[in-house]
């Protein structure tokens, strides 16, 4: 992973996350393989834009980033098992039975006082043995919290995602998550024995796993309902229309009376979020009305008869 994610993103180093949610939200527009499918560089590019967004808006990780560069990961990686205090710790070194006792006080502590000795721990030795063996509680493997970014459609609509887990041991496990639809950014999933293996075949721990949900170039998620700026031109609002929508089911007709402003909010019933066990939201189509760049004088001049012929002011109601 050699890319400047900073570069990739054309933003600078000390960007705030509002600039770097910006930054991918353009470059994800521009970059779409559905939205470019002429383009055969689309998809590397779009693919180089996500990986760069999914670490930066990522505190932890970004910072990781700022600090090792491109070997961010490795470090991680190596951090893993070493954290204070964590599930991960280990204890080691030898306890009494690694310990001379005759090496340690000489030859004074000979004949029944060192067999008082040996009596005294050798007592002790046998007392723990004896109460593992009657089933004393072995110490279960520890939990670990974890992180993991999914793309937007991902979190509607569901599907399964992977977690790479770097395990004290050196091992890598990559772990495949079923994602369930309607997920909201921030929920927890805890997958129960994925955590640190227990000592001596104890339980394992789990893992919970936040999620983390990636914008959306074009849509918004408010609660169960998804709003999408809708795009129309000058005709089709003064006139009315039927427009093809997107919605996470497939494409609607939506139809937008004549006379319609931009703003104006056109909701579309059920093609929102759906829940399970719940009732799916509605999606909302904000309509954005869009002139033509280079409009000339004649076309300006129609623009004016219609103005003249139908006066408003549309700030009548703007107030402070």
């Amino acid at each position: 992973m050699s890319e400047d994610f900073y570069k990739t993103l054309e933003v600078s180093r000390d960007a705030a996350p509002a600039d770097i949610q910006k930054a991918y939200r353009r470059l994800a527009r521009k970059y779409h393989p559905d939205l470019h499918p002429e383009d055969k560089t689309a998809k590397k590019k779009f693919q180089e834009v996500q990986a760069a967004f999914d670490v930066l808006n990522d505190p932890s990780k970004r910072e990781l980033y700022d600090r090792y560069g491109s070997s961010f990961e490795s470090a991680a990686a190596a951090g893993a098992g070493a954290r204070p205090g964590g599930a991960r710790s280990t204890h080691t070194g030898g306890g009494f039975e690694d310990f001379d006792f005759s090496q340690f006080f000489g030859e004074r502590f000979g004949g029944e006082q060192a067999g008082g000795f040996e009596d005294v721990f050798g007592q002790s030795r046998r007392g723990r043995t004896g109460a593992r063996s009657r089933g004393a509680a072995r110490p279960r493997g520890g939990d670990l919290q974890q992180e993991i970014h999914i793309p937007f459609n991902t979190s509607i609509l569901g599907g399964e995602a992977h977690l790479t887990i770097h395990r004290p041991s050196g091992k890598t496990d990559t772990i495949a998550v079923k994602i369930p639809a309607g997920i909201e950014d921030g929920k927890k999933i805890r997958l129960r024995g994925q955590g640190d293996p227990g000592v001596d075949g104890a339980t394992p721990g789990d893992i919970f796993l936040t999620i983390r949900v990636s914008p959306h170039p074009f849509f918004d998620r408010r609660g169960d309902n998804l709003h999408v700026k809708a795009p129309v031109t000058l005709v089709e609002a003064a006139e009315g229309a039927k427009i093809d929508i997107p919605t996470p089911q497939g494409i609607v007709s939506l139809r937008v009376p004549p006379a319609t402003s931009s703003g104006t909010k056109l909701r579309i019933k059920g093609r929102g979020v759906a829940r399970k066990g719940q009732p799916a939201g509605d999606l909302l189509a904000d309509i954005q009305i869009v002139l033509p760049k280079n409009l000339d004088e004649a076309s300006l001049e129609l623009i004016r008869q219609v103005a003249v012929r139908h006066p408003l002011n549309p700030r009548t109601d703007l107030r402070w």
